[in-house]
């Protein structure tokens, strides 16, 4: 800490920061990508949501009141800003859907080269059935199995109680199960 002859307070020194973030985007980057891209399924996304997070830890670096859980709070900018894509999502699906059914269709887009592959992969149809659950169940699902976070990790991410996780985790769990036997 360093003063700036602002009367005494103490201000983080940039440095400080800079060299935080590139410990924690060294560390974290990718999983936090692959966490992203689970939820929301579009790698420019997932990156983009990723990104918006570790920048907005460094812009509030010197107001963390606990620098030692930066981790927690990326994982939940990047589980909001997936919501938020997510929402924006929905929105523009429905205008488009509106558009259609005014007789001004619009051309859909073919999927791109990484759609292609990733249906032709065998995890597939694990990824589309955790797709059909709730947006809960699948980020409690997706954080538990994927990341390997405890029940009170997924709860601090998600803002929810960790009795919440376990119900959200137990009904996805068996809608899971359900989806793959009717597909047996």
């Amino acid at each position: 800490m360093v003063d700036r002859g602002t009367g005494g307070s103490a201000a983080v020194e940039p440095r400080e920061a800079d060299d935080a973030i590139a410990h924690l985007y060294a560390g974290h980057w990718a999983g936090l990508v692959r966490l992203a891209w689970l939820l929301l399924r579009d790698d420019q996304l997932a990156e983009e949501v990723t990104q918006e997070a570790f920048i907005a830890v460094h812009a509030g670096w010197g107001s963390l009141r606990d620098p030692g859980k930066a981790v927690a709070y990326l994982r939940r900018s990047v589980v909001n800003g997936a919501r938020s894509s997510l929402r924006h999502r929905g929105v523009e699906e429905r205008w488009v859907e509106r558009q259609k059914t005014d007789g001004t269709a619009l051309g859909t887009p073919e999927p791109g080269p990484e759609d292609r592959v990733l249906a032709l992969e065998s995890h597939a149809v694990m990824i589309d059935a955790l797709a059909r659950l709730s947006q809960r169940q699948r980020e409690v699902l997706t954080m538990r199995y994927y990341l390997d976070l405890s029940e009170a990790e997924i709860a601090d991410a998600l803002g929810i109680s960790a009795g919440s996780v376990k119900a959200h985790a137990h009904r996805g769990l068996a809608a899971l199960r359900d989806q793959m036997e009717t597909r047996r």
